[in-house]
C-alpha cells in the first residue's frame, strides 16, 4: 500500500495525501472485498472476469527462517532479528508480503489496510499510519515490520526502546519496487530462498498478463487519470506523476493522463481546468472512492469530470483500496482487473 486512506493504502502515498489519510479513514475506512470487481453503479467499464474473494496465495511449501539475521533498516540502523515467532507488519502491504511468503501464522497483529481473508480477525494496532505503539507491545512482538511513511515517529521509538527488533522498508511507488520490497522483508524474516521463489512467481504472473494486454482498434493507448476521492471528507484530488499509479497504468497499456498533463507532483485538487487539460479517456478510482461519492452518478458530478470523455462515456475503472498500489505479491490481479477494465472483450 501503497494506499490513500489506506496507505494507500498505500501502501499505500506522499505529499498531498498525508495531510488526509485520518481524516479519510474515519470517514470511510478502507480495503475492498474482492480483488478487481467493476465498478457497481451504471455503465462504467465492465470487468472481464471477476476475481475470487479477496485471499492472498501463500508459496507451496512454509519456509523454515534462517536466523539471526541482521536487517539494513531504511531508517539506517542495523536490526538484529532473532525470532519470527510473532510478526507485527504496520501496513496491509507488508502483511500482504509477510502472509504469502507462508508465515502468515506467525503474524500476530495487523495494519486496517490488511483487508485480505486471512488477516481479517487480527487485531487492528494501525489506523492510517497511525501506530498504537501500547497495541503493539501489549502483543508481545518479536519482530516489527513498518515504512519510513509509518508514525508518529514517538510510537515507533517506543517500541524500539522497548527492545522490539522494528525493521523498516521504504515504501513501494511503482512496479520496480515489487522485487526490492519481497527481497526486505524476506531478509528480514530469515527466508530469502522464499523471497527469490516469490519473486519469481511474481514478475511470471506480471509478464503474462502484459503479453495478452489487446492493442485499440485505433492504435491509440488509452488515456487514464488516476483521481483519490474522499467524498464525506470532502477529498478530490487528481492524480500526477508521483501519484504512484503511472507504472501500473503504463504497464496496462495506457498513459498517465495526468503525468502527461504535466501534473508533476502527486496530487493536486481536482479542476475542471485540469481534467480538461488531461482528458482522459478513463477514471482509475479506489472502490471505496467511488463509494464515498455515491458511485458513477455522484462522480459525475464533482466538476469537470462529465465533460471529459471518460466521463462522457461513463468509463470508470474500479480497484479495491486494499491492492491497488500495494506493489507486492497481488500486483499481477491489479493488473489483470485494470487490463480487463480497459480492454472490455464485449466491445
Amino acid at each position: 500500500m501503497r494506499t490513500p486512506a489506506v496507505s494507500p493504502r498505500s501502501s499505500r502515498l506522499a505529499g498531498a495525501l498525508v495531510s488526509v489519510l485520518a481524516l479519510a479513514v474515519a470517514a470511510t475506512g478502507c480495503g475492498g472485498t474482492t480483488t478487481g470487481a467493476a465498478p457497481s453503479s451504471g455503465g462504467g467499464v465492465k470487468a472481464g472476469a471477476q476475481q475470487a474473494a479477496d485471499r492472498v496465495e501463500p508459496l507451496a511449501a512454509t519456509p523454515k527462517p534462517v536466523l539471526p539475521v541482521t536487517a539494513a533498516s531504511a531508517d539506517g540502523k542495523e536490526v538484529k532479528v532473532t525470532s519470527t515467532d510473532r510478526i507485527v507488519p504496520l501496513t496491509g502491504s507488508l502483511n500482504e508480503i509477510v502472509f504469502t511468503l507462508g508465515l502468515g501464522k506467525n503474524v500476530v497483529a495487523r495494519d486496517i489496510t490488511a483487508t485480505f481473508e486471512q488477516a481479517k480477525d487480527l487485531p487492528v494496532v494501525t489506523r492510517a499510519h497511525d501506530v498504537s505503539a501500547e497495541s503493539v507491545l501489549s502483543l508481545k512482538p518479536t519482530v516489527v515490520l513498518a515504512d519510513t511513511t509509518t508514525g508518529p515517529v514517538e510510537a515507533i521509538e517506543q517500541i524500539r526502546d522497548a527492545g522490539i527488533p522494528l525493521v523498516v522498508v521504504n515504501p513501494a511507488k511503482e512496479l520496480a519496487d515489487v522485487d526490492r520490497r519481497i527481497d526486505a522483508v524476506a531478509s528480514a524474516l530469515g527466508v530469502q530462498p522464499a523471497g527469490a521463489e516469490l519473486k519469481q512467481r511474481t514478475q511470471a504472473r506480471l509478464a503474462a498478463v502484459q503479453k495478452d494486454i489487446p492493442k485499440p482498434a485505433d492504435g491509440k493507448k488509452p488515456r487514464v487519470s488516476f483521481l483519490y476521492l474522499r467524498g464525506s471528507a470532502s477529498v478530490y484530488l487528481l492524480g500526477g506523476r508521483d501519484s504512484g499509479a503511472s507504472s501500473l497504468l503504463e504497464a496496462a497499456g495506457a498513459i498517465d493522463a495526468g503525468k502527461d498533463s504535466g501534473l508533476a507532483k502527486d496530487f493536486t485538487a481536482i479542476t475542471s481546468e485540469a481534467l480538461v487539460k488531461a482528458a482522459p479517456d478513463a477514471i482509475l478510482v479506489m472502490s471505496k472512492g467511488l463509494e464515498s461519492v455515491n458511485g458513477i452518478d455522484g462522480l459525475l458530478k464533482v466538476p469537470g469530470v462529465a465533460e471529459t470523455p471518460a466521463g462522457l462515456d461513463r468509463r470508470i475503472v474500479s480497484i479495491p483500496d486494499g491492492v491497488l498500489l500495494n506493489y507486492g505479491p497481488r500486483t499481477d490481479q491489479v493488473l489483470t482487473s485494470l487490463v480487463d477494465q480497459l480492454y472490455p472483450k464485449d466491445k
